[in-house]
């Protein structure tokens, strides 16, 4: 355990019920020795860091207010929920966070009764919250509900849709929006928790209730209070766009004074409706490197919790960043060219491209729904627009794939980062579908590179396709394959042979050419590269299936209706009989751990890959020709 954690307040609180017995006195002190015990442990872990050093005081006033589990506290993501994991009786499994076996980076139900909603995507949390809300109105259950959402992920429509929903439903539903890009200036904020103190409390919420019914026969009358009251308001308040929503709009307020929290939360508590605290954080609060730096400190290595220097080991260069020299070298030989990501411009490896063509850039938020979309009406008007997006993020976005890009065969290019296992993240960031729901839609080509230099290659090619286009590359680094300075077209649906042997052929997807190649010495098997996931190339799958006894199809995806299934069509159509054995990902969600352990413990490494062939045709060990 760290060396720092000998605390005089965080030791007595396993549980939010240990909490709720402290007198309020030590909520600060506490608030202290949870933020350093959260430095010291990620530290060691790595994780992400800045966006809970910005909730610490909103964990400790929500649980010290609320009767948690029976109120039900919704956070979005988990990234901003470390200090409530501690908080929860997982104080003592911290340092196993994202790692196998280890307590999930994000929420999990089964992980903690605590942990009332799932999520390691964002903008969720009022949707779920709603649901529960509206669940308890009908069992007639008196608990309160709770969504805690960040501004970033209240630019997603979801986000937005929720929020109109629940003012129209008037439910029972309390949304706290963690705001940690606004500055707090000291007169401003004193006066808006003096304020907010006010507008929530009982003697206010009485004398507004009351009017109601006093005035309510008086219109001229009651309609100069609600003016009075919005006019109040707007003096103080950014805006009136929640409580058009329906919402009783309390803030902003200070997000790190923590008895103004708790008075407010608790003056809240009382309020029954739609209500909306708006209350302002600062990222990485209360660690020097990552105030400075919060982006940097989002998600982070483990590093020296004295300096904040990360210890950085030698890597190989990664497909990120492949990626993003690519767009940069292709955007100066063609002006069309305009690149898109949802709020991902570092993960995508953006951040050059962003600095070079600011005005060819485009982050559009977490909105991913939008930045398709918005990428079909470029290319309508003659632009070649880049979508830079994960895996996962993509199938939020699935349907306008399919009805804004896919049935109007628009010139959209995709670069698809994170597919296949991801690591730590576990089973919410794994992309593990994007071969099988991208290889049923229409129009789509998908293509998928074994390293670096191929896929330069298949994303020019990508590129110079008049229609969708896909490469889908993995998370980390590749074999080590220098791509060429020059960009070169690949034959679209062609695959090559790599290694030619006897029996057996492995038809190999993307990053699980290698593997093959290895395994296909052992087995003294044939190894193909098949390159295009869509189109396939049937002449080359049917030619091994005439020359081989078994046809192996390999792929980090999902063997429900991957790659391998598309070969299986491709004999199947040909009504060819020679058997094929399909190895890919399982049909359940892989738990997070270090990649090359999963696939290993997945059977997707080389080991694993002869074994799966011997067991099929018992195949005794061979040499290599």
């Amino acid at each position: 355990m760290p060396s720092k954690q000998s605390s005089s307040f965080l030791n007595q609180v396993d549980t939010p019920a240990d909490l709720r017995a402290l007198p309020t006195k030590a909520l600060e002190p506490l608030a202290d020795e949870l933020r350093e015990y959260l430095i010291d442990v990620i530290s060691e872990t790595g994780g992400h860091l800045a966006p809970g050093l910005g909730t610490v005081e909103l964990a400790i006033a929500l649980h010290y207010v609320f009767n948690t589990p029976v109120d039900k506290l919704v956070w979005d993501i988990g990234h901003q929920a470390y200090p409530h994991k501690i908080l929860t009786g997982r104080r003592k499994q911290m340092q196993t966070i994202r790692k196998a076996g280890g307590l999930s980076g994000f929420l999990k139900r089964a992980e903690s009764e605590f942990d009332s909603f799932g999520a390691g995507h964002s903008s969720t949390s009022i949707s779920a919250a709603l649901g529960m809300a509206i669940a308890a109105k009908i069992k007639g259950d008196s608990n309160q509900v709770v969504a805690i959402i960040g501004d970033g992920a209240l630019t997603a429509g979801q986000a937005m849709e929720a929020l109109n929903n629940a003012g129209d439903l008037d439910a029972n539903l309390l949304v706290v929006l963690n705001d940690n890009e606004m500055s707090i200036s000291r007169n401003v904020g004193a006066l808006s928790n003096y304020l907010a103190r006010i507008l929530s409390g009982r003697a206010y919420t009485s004398a507004r209730e009351g009017s109601k019914t006093v005035l309510g026969t008086v219109p001229p009358v009651q309609a100069f209070a609600r003016r009075w009251e919005e006019h109040l308001k707007g003096m103080v308040m950014p805006s009136t766009l929640f409580e058009e929503l329906g919402f009783n709009y309390i803030g902003p307020i200070d997000g790190h004074d923590i008895h103004t929290l708790v008075a407010t939360l608790n003056n809240m508590k009382s309020m029954t409706g739609p209500r909306f605290l708006h209350i302002a954080t600062q990222k990485g609060r209360g660690f020097k490197p990552a105030e400075g730096e919060p982006i940097a400190y989002h998600g982070i290595g483990p590093f020296n919790p004295d300096t904040g220097k990360v210890e950085k080991k030698p890597s190989q260069r990664t497909y990120t960043q492949v990626f993003g020299d690519w767009l940069c070298d292709m955007a100066a030989k063609d002006n069309r060219l305009i690149g898109i990501t949802p709020a991902m411009r570092e993960g995508s490896g953006l951040v050059r491209f962003a600095e070079q063509y600011p005005d060819r850039y485009f982050d559009v938020g977490i909105a991913e729904q939008h930045a398709l979309t918005f990428s079909a009406g470029a290319a309508c008007d003659g632009l070649k627009p880049v979508v830079a997006i994960y895996s996962t993020f993509l199938q939020r976005a699935y349907d306008q794939l399919i009805h804004d890009i896919s049935v109007q065969n628009l010139d959209v290019t995709f670069g698809i980062d994170r597919s296949g296992i991801v690591g730590a993240d576990g089973p919410t960031h794994q992309g593990a579908f994007d071969m099988s729901f991208l290889r049923c839609v229409p129009n789509m080509v998908l293509l998928a590179p074994s390293n670096e230099s191929e896929c330069r290659d298949m994303l020019y090619t990508a590129f110079l396709y008049n229609g969708p286009a896909a490469v889908r590359y993995p998370r980390g680094s590749g074999p080590g394959e220098v791509e060429s300075a020059e960009m070169r077209a690949i034959p679209i649906g062609k695959g090559v042979v790599k290694r030619t042997g006897t029996r057996v052929a492995l038809l190999a997807f993307g990053t699980m050419v290698n593997p093959a190649l290895t395994a296909g010495v052992e087995l003294d098997a044939t190894v193909v590269n098949m390159r295009s996931v869509k189109p396939m190339d049937n002449e080359l799958i049917l030619k091994m299936a005439e020359s081989h006894e078994i046809i192996v199809s390999i792929e980090e995806n999902t063997v429900n209706g991957g790659a391998g299934a598309g070969v299986a069509e491709v004999l199947s159509a040909a009504g060819c009989t020679t058997p094929i054995l399909i190895l890919g990902l399982p049909d359940h969600h892989v738990d997070q751990g270090e990649t090359g352990s999963v696939l290993s413990s997945l059977g997707l490494d080389s080991a694993g890959i002869v074994a799966s062939v011997r067991k099929r045709i018992s195949l005794k060990a061979t040499t290599s020709r």
